[in-house]
């Protein structure tokens, strides 16, 4: 257990709500033990008996909570760089799907790949975001479509927990894609319900997640899957209203959704159902992006609604082969106008709320000490600058 820590000369974005801009303190203090924060605020206001902790000057740094990347497939055989080229040559989207290219592709890649070699790219792309401040990554399976590889990508994913200074939470997301030549119906009866079980049984799933798509599932089927995570008492979220509308969104709010993830399709009532649900509308602009899209989510009608907006890389080889969430955030600006308080909010408090987390998130007593230490002068310079990283250092648990 790490020493208790006083840290100094800093300006903290405590991304509390309700307060200044970014929960913003000028002149800040932060008293860190046993991996959590003791205490924040004002220097001023530092209690007598923490004044005599061993303490760390931050350089007058700006200090954020670690970012949290809620929406990843980063564990995946193979790459669909082919496709970004036919993309460009005209084909959409859906007619490479349709014709065995997409999310099918990468299935035949990742079956075809051991352990091993999963574990090794997918720490790749997982350096990379930690090297950009980021603490906590969802990562998804639903590139096997079958029981033994489902389960080898949430082995991945829980190793690299293990391997790395960051936390992961898992998503089983056998609902992603209808395998070639299977049955919708059939495939969520007989492998989807069946690998969900096992990855259950096991300890691999966090939360259950799904594709309402029209290549990929509707909403009865995704609702069958829903009731099945209902029964172990798995939280669930849902790809929904990405390239139409599919009811998708109006599903996860029924299903009391952590979230729903893409929602450039998604109404204005719909925004009413989530903030009644309670649930975060994930935005993911590096799919936007990718795609050459031009329906952008209903940013207006969430901010009306009150629905919490999170942002994320969307991490996959095909649709958004984005490994930067700062990038992610910058995208959210400039594509869905999002502000950058927004979006600094979309990659802590709501994206810690979009995977179910309290103990994230924001600089407040109680909370772990997962800290972001940036070279900038004010926190809108995440959002403002494109490709670079001023990340200063990265604390995690209290752990630099």
């Amino acid at each position: 257990m790490p020493a208790p820590l006083l840290l100094t000369d800093l300006r903290a974005a405590t991304m509390q709500p309700g307060g200044a801009a970014y929960g913003l303190i000028e002149d800040a203090a932060i008293a860190i033990e046993g991996g959590a924060i003791r205490w924040a605020g004002a220097a001023r206001d530092l209690p007598d008996d923490l004044a005599g902790w061993p303490a760390q000057g931050m350089g007058g740094r700006l200090v954020t909570p670690a970012l949290i990347d809620c929406h990843t497939h980063i564990v995946h055989g193979g790459d669909r760089a082919r496709e970004f080229e036919m993309r460009l040559e005209g084909a959409s989207y859906e007619a490479i799907a349709r014709a065995g290219g997409g999310i099918v592709s990468t299935v035949r890649a990742t079956r075809a790949a051991d352990e091993e070699s999963l574990l090794a790219g997918a720490l790749r792309r997982v350096d990379s975001l930690i090297a950009e401040g980021v603490g906590c990554i969802e990562i998804k399976s639903g590139y096997g479509l079958d029981l033994e590889t489902e389960l080898r990508m949430l082995r991945v994913a829980r190793r690299i927990g293990e391997m790395r200074p960051v936390s992961v939470v898992t998503s089983f997301l056998g609902a992603h894609a209808v395998p070639a030549g299977e049955d919708a119906d059939r495939y969520i009866d007989d492998i989807c319900l069946p690998a969900l079980e096992a990855a259950h049984a096991e300890g691999l799933v966090d939360a259950v997640d799904g594709f309402c798509e029209g290549i990929a599932f509707d909403a009865g089927q995704i609702a069958r899957v829903f009731d099945r995570a209902a029964a172990l008492g798995l939280p669930v979220k849902l790809h929904a209203e990405q390239l139409s509308h599919m009811g998708g969104t109006a599903l996860a709010a029924r299903y009391g959704a952590l979230s729903a993830d893409h929602v450039e399709y998604a109404s204005a009532e719909d925004a009413r159902l989530l903030a009644d649900a309670g649930s975060v509308a994930v935005l993911l602009p590096g799919a936007f992006y990718t795609l050459r899209e031009t329906q952008v989510p209903p940013v207006q009608a969430f901010r009306e609604a009150g629905v919490p907006m999170a942002v994320a890389t969307d991490l996959n080889p095909g649709s958004s082969p984005l490994g930067s969430l700062l990038l992610a955030m910058n995208m959210a600006c400039t594509l869905f106008r999002l502000t950058p308080e927004e979006a600094l909010a979309g990659t802590t408090r709501h994206a810690a709320r979009a995977l179910g987390l309290r103990d994230r998130g924001e600089i407040r007593a109680g909370l772990r000490a997962d800290l972001a230490v940036w070279d900038v002068e004010t926190p809108a310079e995440l959002s403002y600058r494109i490709g670079t990283n001023p990340l200063h250092s990265r604390m995690f648990g209290g752990q630099a």
